[in-house]
C-alpha cells in the first residue's frame, strides 16, 4: 500500500518485508560506537529525579484539589489532568523497566513497582515480560505479543480465522481502535492480576500486595473526597482518558510497518529494529505527550538510552541508515495514526468483502 510521506509498505501476507540482505554485526557496530562516543548511553539521574519529583507534586496537587472540590461536579475537571499525570507515571515505569533511570537493577525495579503497581495498578513484572519480548522481535507475528491475535488482528491470515463477534470486530477494527483504547486502563489492571499466576514466591507476594494496595487506595481516595455519584463518574472519565492516552502513545509506532517473514531470512539488530518502527515528527509537545516514544527507532536500537538523549541520537541514526541503505520511517503525529488505522482497515478487508 502506498502511504503519503513514507516509503510504500508491502502487505504482510503478500511478501517478506524488505528483501534486503540480512544484517551483519558491522552494520550496527559503527553506530553503536558513535553513540557511545557521544556519551548518549550515560544515565541522566538528575533529569529523572526532577521528572519523578515533578510528577509526584502534580499527583499530590490533584489529590488536594479532589479533597477541596469533591462535593462539586467541577471535580470532574481534574479527571483529565489525573489521566495525563498517570500517563507520565507509566512513562517513568516504562523507562525504569529498560534500565534507563539507574544502572542498579534493584533501584529500577523499585521505581517500576512504585510507578506501575502502586500508583497505576499495573503489574511491573507483567509489563516487563511482555514488553521485552516485543523489543526482542518487533512485529514478528510468532514472537511479538503486541501483534498476536487478540481483540485486534494485524495480518490477513489472522483475520481469516475470525468468525462471529470477533469477525465483526475485525471488519470494523480501524473504526473501533480509539473507542477500545478507552478500556485500556482497566485491561492493564486485569492483565496484572492474571499474571500473578505466572509469578512465584516473593515476586508474586510483592506484586500482588501492591496491586491490591492501589485498588484500596484509589477507592478510598474517591469515596473520602466526593459523593458516590461523583466518584463513579470521576473513575469512569479518568480511566477512559488514561487508556486513550496510553493507546495514542504506544500503539501507532509499529502498526503498518514491515513484519518479518517468520520463515525467511533473519535480520540483525539494526534492520530488525529500524524496518519495523516508525518515528513521529514534532517538537517539545510531541516529545512530552508521547513520553519520548516518538523516537521509536532510536528507542528500539538503544532501549537503555535515557529518554532525553533519544532526540540527540536521531541525527546519527538517520545518517547511518542512509549510509547503509536502510529506509528511516518518520511522519507527522496525525499521519502516524492514519497509517496505523489504514493498515488495520486493510487487514479486515477480506471479511468485509465476504458480506
Amino acid at each position: 500500500m502506498s502511504l503519503a510521506g513514507e516509503t510504500a509498505l508491502p502487505h504482510p501476507e503478500k511478501a517478506p518485508a524488505r528483501q534486503s540482505p540480512p544484517d551483519t554485526g558491522s552494520e550496527f557496530t559503527p553506530l553503536l560506537r558513535n553513540v557511545k562516543g557521544q556519551d548518549l548511553l550515560e544515565r541522566r539521574t538528575g533529569w529523572y529525579a526532577r521528572t519523578i519529583a515533578t510528577n509526584a507534586l502534580g499527583l499530590a496537587a490533584v489529590v488536594t484539589g479532589m479533597a477541596l472540590v469533591g462535593d462539586s461536579w467541577w471535580v470532574l475537571a481534574l479527571a483529565p489532568v489525573l489521566a495525563v499525570l498517570c500517563a507520565r507515571t507509566a512513562f517513568i515505569g516504562h523507562d525504569a523497566g529498560h534500565a534507563q533511570i539507574s544502572g542498579n537493577r534493584v533501584t529500577n525495579r523499585r521505581i517500576g513497582l512504585i510507578h506501575g503497581n502502586l500508583l497505576l495498578g499495573m503489574s511491573y513484572a507483567w509489563w516487563n515480560d511482555k514488553h521485552n519480548r516485543h523489543h526482542a522481535n518487533p512485529n514478528h507475528i510468532d514472537k511479538d505479543p503486541d501483534v498476536a491475535a487478540d481483540v485486534l488482528v494485524f495480518t490477513s491470515k489472522q483475520a481469516a480465522q475470525r468468525v462471529g463477534f470477533r469477525g465483526w470486530l475485525t471488519r470494523h477494527q480501524a473504526w473501533l481502535f480509539f473507542p477500545l483504547t478507552l478500556l485500556e486502563g482497566l485491561a492493564l489492571k486485569l492483565y496484572g492480576f492474571q499474571d500473578l499466576r505466572r509469578q512465584t514466591g516473593r515476586e508474586r507476594l510483592v506484586e500482588g500486595a501492591l496491586l491490591i494496595a492501589h485498588i484500596a487506595g484509589y477507592v478510598t481516595l474517591l469515596l473520602t473526597t466526593m459523593p458516590l455519584a461523583h466518584a463513579l463518574a470521576f473513575a469512569a472519565l479518568h480511566q477512559a482518558l488514561f487508556g486513550l492516552h496510553l493507546g495514542m502513545a504506544f500503539a501507532p509506532n509499529h502498526k503498518g510497518m514491515d513484519m518479518p517473514d517468520p520463515d525467511g531470512e533473519k535480520w540483525g539488530h539494526l534492520r530488525r529494529q529500524v524496518l519495523t518502527s516508525r518515528n513521529v515528527r514534532g517538537g517539545f509537545f510531541t516529545d512530552w505527550f508521547l513520553g519520548g516514544l516518538n523516537y521509536q527507532i532510536e528507542h528500539h536500537l538503544f532501549p537503555s538510552m535515557p529518554r532525553p538523549h533519544l532526540r540527540l541520537a536521531q541525527s546519527a541514526v538517520k545518517a547511518h541508515c542512509r549510509d547503509v541503505g536502510i529506509p528511516y520511517a518518520e511522519t507527522g503525529l496525525v499521519d502516524t495514526y492514519r497509517q496505523a488505522l489504514r493498515h488495520m482497515h486493510e487487514v479486515g478487508e477480506p471479511l468485509r468483502a465476504d458480506i
